[in-house]
């Protein structure tokens, strides 16, 4: 039974991406394995924000983390009818993301009722270097 709880979340999520125009725009597409999602931006021209050193755009980059975030909250928690608000988000670079697919995970650090607490990395080559990693809190009840 909890794997179909899981298919038919992880369809949710798919439906969810399908709809954003953002994540369309990027291109996003997630794998999920029961509880676990991993997102992923093909790269494309039209990502970079530096051409000269063909550096993808650092607000492309951030849009991906938030939507990561979004789509993972919305993966576990089971009562949620609508992907959460953000109520905010701080966002690190930490290094150069080069003209390549990008691939971010989410965890969830805090649920509480009304808000949940989010850290989420974004990575290239190796997951132990990310790019740019996000910390954001998201409005989960209290409709």
């Amino acid at each position: 039974m909890a794997n179909d709880i899981d298919l038919s979340r992880a369809e949710e999520v798919t439906a969810f991406l399908a709809r954003t125009p953002l994540a369309q725009e990027l291109g996003m597409r997630c794998e999920v394995m029961g509880d676990e999602m991993t997102a992923i931006v093909p790269f494309q021209e039209k990502l970079l924000g530096n051409v000269a050193i063909r550096a993808i755009h650092g607000g492309a980059i951030g849009a991906f983390l938030e939507l990561t975030s979004q789509a993972q909250v919305f993966l576990v928690t089971e009562h949620l009818t609508h992907p959460p608000r953000p109520i905010n988000l701080t966002i690190d670079y930490l290094r150069q993301a080069h003209a390549k697919d990008l691939y971010a995970r989410a965890s969830i650090t805090k649920m509480g009722r009304r808000m949940c607490s989010v850290h989420a990395e974004a990575w290239q080559d190796e997951r132990a270097k990310p790019v740019t990693t996000l910390m954001a809190h998201f409005m989960v009840g209290g409709d």
